[in-house]
């Protein structure tokens, strides 16, 4: 081959090699591939609240975009599973009556999640507006009850929302830190969903967590080609997921065919 031709070659080589490797996200979010990832089949593990009067807790509130103090409404949730979860509602509801009613909404929705994502969820933050969830690492599930959240619940995709912040919570300082993700990422070269690939560091591993339970604990309501086109994109975070033995109770842990680690 002459020193032209070769040239050519490699660029052509290259060019597909790249092109590959940054092939669109199949998902601009993943909470929103399919409403039937966690229903309301799944048995919640939610047990009892109580509540513990009012007390000065140091919240984010994602409308100001920073922490202060509140003196907060304050409910103690327990769950069968031996979790107890501090609920804490920000005094605009104006009383404790009008503060349970989110606690009563979400404390089982919470309970339905899978127990590893529940792990170091040790507080829920609610306050009114329409803001986004949101997750803290090692800490806390920040709610805002308005139009958004609204929005997720009308699309039957709130155990979604909160699946991935759960994973914020529980997961994330584990797995980054892990060199074996860092390597099931890099083996995959694609990411599931334009949320993950625009930050890597930060969303990668809750937008991969909500697919890994479609094809690892989901019933029958999950499309084969939804289950199809995620293991097809993210075949070794798949494993890697997998191969960590997650308890995933109360959903069902399935193994479906084809789904296994490449």
């Amino acid at each position: 081959m002459n020193p032209t031709a070769f040239r050519a070659c490699i660029l052509s080589c290259l060019m597909s090699c790249c092109a590959t490797a940054m092939a669109d996200p199949p998902y601009d979010g993943t909470i929103f591939v399919d409403p039937n990832i966690i229903t309301e089949q799944v048995p919640t593990t939610y047990v009892d609240t109580t509540y513990a009067g009012q007390g000065i807790r140091n919240m984010f509130d994602r409308r100001t975009g920073v922490y202060a103090d509140f003196n907060a409404y304050l409910f103690n949730v327990t769950y069968a599973d031996g979790f107890s979860v501090e609920f804490e509602v920000n005094p605009e509801y104006g009383s404790a009556v009008a503060a349970q009613v989110p606690v009563d909404f979400y404390a089982p929705v919470i309970g339905r999640l899978p127990h590893v994502l529940r792990t170091d969820v040790q507080k829920v933050w609610v306050h009114m507006g329409d803001q986004a969830f949101g997750g803290a690492a090692g800490c806390c599930l920040p709610i805002h009850t308005g139009s958004i959240a609204q929005s997720y619940i009308d699309a039957g995709i709130l155990e979604e929302a909160l699946a991935h912040e759960a994973t914020h919570a529980s997961l994330d300082t584990m797995t980054y830190a892990d060199p074996g993700w860092a390597a099931a990422a890099a083996a995959d070269a694609e990411f599931i969903s334009n949320y993950a690939r625009d930050n890597p560091s930060r969303e990668d591993v809750a937008e991969s967590f909500v697919p890994f339970l479609a094809v690892t604990a989901s019933g029958p309501g999950v499309s084969d080609s939804v289950r199809t086109m995620i293991g097809a994109t993210i075949p070794h975070r798949l494993a890697y997921l997998r191969a960590r033995g997650f308890d995933l109770s109360p959903m069902p842990r399935i193994f479906l065919s084809g789904f296994e680690a490449p």
